[in-house]
């Protein structure tokens, strides 16, 4: 590669095109080599004939995407980081300070090192296709703007609106940019590089000034929120606000606003500068920034993936599919397909069921234009995506078809039969099935070749994975067409292999079911949720999860895996006295916590207690027992599912199973990352200790054995 053809200049008579496009690469970034072929261009442009220069992209959907995330990953230490951030300051002073005005012509990504490169232009123009997204996603990352962006941006947009994008990790299209002030204009994106030149011409011809310098006190916004007496109001409410989001767990959202807080209304730059290049050194030094850039590169991973070991393998281009089942979960797949531009027919056994299915999708996409995510005309074009029958219309030129009726098996090999017969030879079907056999189910199909598991987690809009679980003779095509069309609805696929539980479930099962006892050994119900959530980072704890998926789906599944997976599950006799009562979680508004009409958690029903046969909790075991118990069968049942039974090929699959299913907090790295951390051995150590309590406990064979090779579950993969 080349560097020198990375940053090209362009003769354009008075004014330089700065053409970007990194060879061999399909985004630009800023690498180390690219920053330093910045700054020569910067160089050779300052005794130039040039009167002003205007930057532009190459790259389709793309401006710039950030800084180079490998070279961040490489560094460990603040000597190391140190040199890189100073010269990254010292080139986009450069082109703050330059001769030339710069304009940034920006259609397509624009993110992190991107937007603080931008902010140091004069002017920014924005595309506006769907592809133009400008911001700083640094903490998602674990880190902070590092070249300026925490300096620069309160400055340009003002304090509020920087902070809801730096905080968050956030980008906007071109016309919210617009109506923020972060870009200057919002055109067509075919019209932006003409609209660009000819910005840069009424610089030269003296009809638009070059910008004053954003450290020139006069240039900070005069807004009652960013004046002297709001500014510490503002910074009251994004402290409780990011303490809120993060729980304490994500050091660098804080570490950012520490940052602004220093620095906004600073005069001298190089000092506002350098406050910020220590900030991100103290976060991007951490365990956390390091995990949650190994997570970044398991999603980039996913995007480059077609879901089966041969890379050549194509699978269909889904343009129409149909859901059989309508109600929630049907109604939040066809969401989340129409909204991506796919047309589908939902089909149920009455009109009731098929209400359900269009009313759960048309409320999502109320609430976006609620919120003006989306205007009228992008309402009723969604809407109109979904349509829908008692019938099979249409299921012959249907490419895929989900099947996400009752978890029955007689019942669903009885309509896979049917759907089969009714659709196109060449139609896929895939059940959404949470725990019965893709194998089994796939002898009712004609060929099935053509059916495998699409298995969507509830609410189906919320939640980012879906497994994709091949039966024993599902064929490749129909895993890459399956794999893709879930990565078309904006989800993260993992191809599982067709087993009890799959992937997911088969890890939470004995999670929600060692919670049973320990309820049952005196332990409550807000105090177990409370570890989890509060000392482990999970976004709920086990009694809160079993009511949003339904006590008696939770406990009917956990039968489901006894008797697939024998003596070693073992299920507290408050399963079966749970299941006498009338509480099935969050769907009836009654658990072990109640809810109000709209769903809102209102607290725990204490009634629970003596409706199981129970004294009052005594909360008598340790936060250490509480926490292990369920946890580490997770581990424990994980060992099994990926080395002995190979329901997944890599420990990195399941952790981002963990992270996009469960939520298990990706700070920690993932299920897998966080046993590594504490040890197998000690793992093992304490299952030990644990089996006298039951078989549940006893270590599985493959985790034993690399406790006793002293091997962890990444060195053994």
């Amino acid at each position: 590669m080349s560097v020198s053809e990375a940053i090209r200049i362009v003769d354009k008579g008075d004014i330089a095109l700065v053409e970007w496009d990194l060879p061999g690469e399909k985004v630009n970034k800023l690498s180390s080599p690219v920053m330093e072929r910045l700054n020569e261009v910067l160089d050779e442009l300052k005794d130039s004939k040039y009167k002003a220069a205007v930057m532009i992209s190459r790259k389709k959907n793309i401006f710039i995407a950030g800084a180079d995330i490998e070279e961040i990953k490489n560094l460990k230490t603040r000597e190391e980081f140190m040199p890189k951030l100073r010269s990254a300051h010292e080139i986009f002073n450069a082109i703050e300070d330059h001769p030339l005005p710069f304009i940034a012509a920006i259609d397509g990504a624009c993110m992190g090192g991107g937007c603080e490169m931008v902010l140091a232009c004069d002017y920014r123009i924005a595309g506006d296709s769907d592809a133009t997204k400008i911001g700083l996603p640094e903490v998602q990352l674990g880190i902070l703007p590092g070249f300026g962006g925490c300096v620069r941006l309160p400055r340009v947009i003002g304090l509020q609106a920087s902070l809801d994008i730096i905080l968050a990790g956030k980008s906007v299209p071109g016309k919210k940019a617009l109506k923020l002030g972060l870009v200057d204009e919002c055109v067509p994106s075919a019209m932006i590089e003409q609209r660009a030149m000819e910005m840069a011409q009424e610089v030269v011809d003296g009809q638009r000034k070059k910008r004053r310098k954003s450290f020139d006190p006069k240039g900070v916004a005069n807004k009652l929120l960013d004046s002297a007496l709001g500014r510490p109001v503002v910074f009251s409410q994004a402290k409780k606000m990011v303490l809120k989001n993060t729980k304490g767990f994500y050091p660098a959202p804080m570490e950012a606003l520490d940052v602004i807080q220093k620095t906004y209304g600073m005069s001298h730059r190089s000092k506002a500068l350098e406050i910020e290049a220590e900030g991100f050194c103290r976060v991007a030094t951490t365990e956390i920034s390091k995990h949650l850039i190994n997570l970044f590169y398991l999603m980039e991973s996913v995007k480059k993936q077609n879901g089966v070991a041969d890379p050549t393998v194509k699978g269909k281009d889904v343009q129409y599919m149909a859901v059989l089942g309508a109600g929630v979960m049907g109604g939040g797949i066809a969401y989340v397909a129409a909204d991506k531009g796919i047309d589908v027919r939902l089909k149920d056994i009455n009109n009731q069921g098929l209400a359900i299915g269009f009313g759960a999708a048309r409320k999502l996409w109320e609430k976006k234009l609620q919120r003006r995510r989306i205007d009228k005309y992008e309402f009723q074009s969604k809407l109109d995506h979904v349509s829908g029958g008692l019938d099979y219309a249409g299921f012959k030129r249907a490419d895929v078809v989900v099947e996400a009726i009752v978890e029955d098996m007689d019942i669903k090999k009885k309509v896979i039969a049917e759907t089969a017969q009714e659709s196109g030879a060449a139609t896929i079907i895939a059940t959404n099935t949470s725990s019965l056999s893709v194998t089994e189910m796939a002898s009712a199909h004609p060929n099935p070749e053509n059916f495998l598991g699409m298995h969507f987690f509830n609410p189906v809009h919320m939640m980012p994975l879906v497994e994709v679980i091949r039966g024993e003779k599902t064929s490749d095509e129909a895993t890459v067409t399956i794999f893709n069309l879930a990565k078309k609805m904006g989800k993260t696929p993992v191809v599982v292999k067709d087993g009890p539980g799959f992937l997911v479930n088969r890890l939470l099962l004995p999670y929600m079911g060692e919670a049973l006892f320990l309820l049952e050994e005196g332990a409550s119900i807000e105090t177990v949720d409370r570890y989890f959530t509060h000392n482990l980072g999970m976004p709920m704890g086990p009694f809160r999860l079993l009511d949003e998926v339904g006590l008696d789906v939770g406990i009917k599944v956990l039968k489901i895996f006894k008797k697939a997976l024998g003596d070693r599950i073992e299920i507290s006799d408050l399963a079966e006295k749970l299941s006498a009562t009338n509480r099935l979680g969050k769907k009836n508004q009654k658990g072990f916590y109640l809810y109000d009409e709209r769903g809102k958690e209102t607290g725990v029903d204490s009634s629970v207690y003596s409706e199981l046969g129970l004294s009052a909790p005594t909360d008598s075991l340790s936060e250490k027992e509480c926490l292990q118990r369920p946890l580490f069968q997770m581990i424990n049942e994980a060992a099994r599912a990926l080395i002995e039974d190979k329901i997944v090929e890599k420990p990195e699959e399941v952790d981002l199973a963990m992270i996009m299913g469960t939520g298990f907090p990706p700070f920690r790295g993932g299920l897998l990352k966080y046993a590594d951390e504490l040890g197998v051995q000690y793992i093992v150590q304490e299952l030990e200790i644990y089996a006298q309590k039951g078989i549940r406990f006893q270590p599985a064979p493959s985790l034993v054995g690399l406790a006793n090779n002293k091997a962890s579950f990444y060195s053994q993969s």
